[in-house]
């Protein structure tokens, strides 16, 4: 999906980069792509989500592009935290995961596009260009694929595809928000405390998050618990 059309420059007349992968050899390759573009300048690189947080405080930068898989902070992670401290940056996810969760988290953080790291030479800039004109970015084919998953969805009468919580899953995660022990919840729900525990394992891994405080925020958004 070719893209020429530039958006309207920045002050600097440029499109200024912020660059997030934990892997150095990816960072260069991603930035040797980006460099090339007389309208994209990576300004700053980081190695994880907490270290993107740092530098979009203390860099002019007016795009994010973040891998989701990092260490410390994720990039759904601090995709969530830059939406709310930076609301005029944009945000574009890079991610080896052709993955239907991982895309509707990805929207849910802020981000407006999603970007495949082996298609990254042919679609980055073209996405780097629509984020910049509030547009969104999908990789070609995935609205056709997510349009068709969610209409075989539709007609076998699943949940909708960003529901990404098991019932029991929900359960546990409004339980865990209540401030209810591992103990607690196991007795509430006739279950054992290692299970609670795994459900709260996959709770955090599947969403994102942390700790407690993450998944009570998440409840609250969710329309689980009253905040």
């Amino acid at each position: 999906m070719p893209d020429t059309a530039m958006p309207a420059p920045t002050d600097s007349g440029t499109i200024r980069i912020l660059l997030a992968d934990d892997h150095a050899l990816v960072r260069r390759g991603v930035r040797l792509i980006l460099d090339q573009q007389p309208d994209l300048d990576v300004v700053a690189e980081a190695g994880d989500g907490a270290e993107a947080i740092e530098l979009a405080r203390t860099h002019d930068v007016d795009l994010a592009v973040l891998d989701i898989a990092m260490p410390r902070l994720t990039g759904l992670q601090a995709a969530r935290e830059l939406a709310s401290v930076r609301p005029d940056l944009r945000i574009l996810m890079l991610t080896m995961h052709d993955n239907e969760q991982y895309f509707f988290q990805a929207l849910k953080a802020g981000a407006s596009g999603y970007v495949l790291k082996s298609v990254a030479d042919r679609d980055l800039v073209a996405a780097c260009r629509a984020a910049m004109r509030d547009e969104p970015f999908l990789y070609p084919g995935a609205v056709t694929a997510l349009i068709r998953n969610y209409l075989d969805r539709a007609r076998r009468g699943q949940e909708d595809p960003d529901r990404i919580l098991t019932p029991r899953e929900e359960e546990v995660l409004k339980l865990v928000a209540e401030g209810h022990s591992s103990k607690e919840i196991a007795d509430l729900l006739f279950i054992s405390i290692k299970t609670v525990q795994r459900h709260r394992a996959n709770l955090l891994q599947k969403l994102g998050l942390r700790d407690r405080l993450d998944l009570t925020r998440y409840a609250i958004r969710a329309g689980l618990i009253e905040p």
